[in-house]
């Protein structure tokens, strides 16, 4: 009842600028979406004990509780993170929206409150969603709009298992809910990529060492694979984004434009297929070698690759402990407030090399 009075209040507080600002129009709306997620909230401890639920849902329950108790035992703030499930009632939650303009890895960002600025904006609204994706456009930027099955609010509400979110692959599933338990643990405010990246790291290293705890090698070993590819897709992206770079720091002309992402493309497409490809477990390089070149797409497919090597480093100094990794990580950067979190992070893996860093997010 006290969250129903909240929202009222909130959408009462914002009536008289909603129709002036549409700023206002899609807060307002996150926030009645947020709200209609909460309120449908069931505890994921009951619903895996449901026998008259599907066994997909109960199975998935059942998951996620252990994987939760697994992830407060190492350390992770895991907070109410997950406790209950959500059916969203639709199959996808909302569309996220990347933008860049064609000649140069420079990300659109928007400013959020505690968050600060990030270069992604989530539209429950379809609609809206695809009128800003046309705007830009419109301005000849490159725009990518991907779908999304869960997201985190960063321990300020009790995040649902959404609907959308659920998964038979036991892998992903519980990769998903350690990345989003990791958002709650390590948030450096305005170092998007950093974050995403570290939450990246997380969900597999973490599935590897949860599956393993339950004695499922099989499913470990999975883990692991995933985690290779990710390295892998890791390194492919930053010699992409480099030959980009290049190209577009040349200040090439219209034409030039056009022919110099056009030779890219196809070197993209060659190298996926060897070598990058060929040491990929668990990804088909063709289906990514079909993609055409998209400044917006890469800069949000890198925003989870970033530095992934210099994580495993930490790990690996650390003796391939989870726990003292985590605890080094948090406790370095809670001492470090307004310090690169990269350059924090080189220093605590050993590792004297420059990470290659996505554009910068100012906050």
């Amino acid at each position: 009842m006290g969250l129903l009075i909240a929202a009222a209040a909130l959408l009462i507080g914002y009536g008289g600028a909603y129709v002036a600002s549409e700023d206002v129009r899609y807060l307002t709306r996150a926030g009645f979406e947020e709200t209609r997620i909460l309120v449908r909230r069931q505890p994921i401890s009951a619903l895996a004990a449901d026998s008259e639920a599907p066994f997909h849902l109960r199975e998935a329950a059942s998951l996620v509780v252990e994987v939760r108790e697994y992830a407060r035992h190492i350390g992770l703030e895991a907070g109410e993170t997950y406790t209950t499930f959500s059916d969203v009632g639709r199959d996808t939650l909302l569309l996220v929206l990347t933008a860049s303009p064609k000649n140069c890895l420079c990300p659109v960002t928007w400013r959020y409150p505690f968050v600060g600025r990030i270069p992604y904006k989530g539209f429950f609204d379809a609609e809206a969603a695809m009128k800003a994706a046309r705007e830009f456009r419109d301005r000849d930027y490159d725009v990518h709009l991907r779908p999304s099955a869960a997201f985190s609010t960063l321990g300020w509400f009790n995040d649902p298992l959404l609907s959308t979110a659920v998964t038979t692959d036991s892998v992903e599933l519980a990769a998903l809910v350690f990345h989003e338990i990791g958002h709650n643990t390590v948030w450096v405010k305005g170092a998007t990529d950093f974050n995403e990246s570290f939450a990246q790291w997380l969900g597999y290293r973490t599935a590897e060492r949860f599956f393993l705890s339950r004695g499922d090698s099989a499913l470990a070993l999975r883990a692991l694979q995933r985690w290779h590819d990710e390295r892998v897709l890791g390194r492919y992206y930053d010699r992409l984004l480099q030959r980009l770079d290049s190209l577009y720091s040349s200040g090439p002309t219209p034409v030039e434009l056009i022919t110099g992402r056009q030779a890219i493309e196809q070197w993209s497409r060659d190298t996926l297929l060897s070598p990058f490809g060929e040491s990929m477990r668990t990804i088909d390089p063709r289906r990514l070698a079909e993609r055409p070149i998209n400044n917006a797409a890469l800069l949000g497919v890198r925003l989870y690759r970033t530095g992934l090597e210099l994580f495993d480093d930490l790990y690996h100094r650390n003796d391939s402990s989870l726990e003292l990794t985590i605890f080094t990580l948090t406790n370095a950067l809670e001492d470090a407030e307004g310090i690169d979190p990269w350059a924090l992070l080189r220093v605590l893996a050993g590792s004297p090399d420059p990470v290659p860093v996505s554009p910068a997010f100012p906050d």
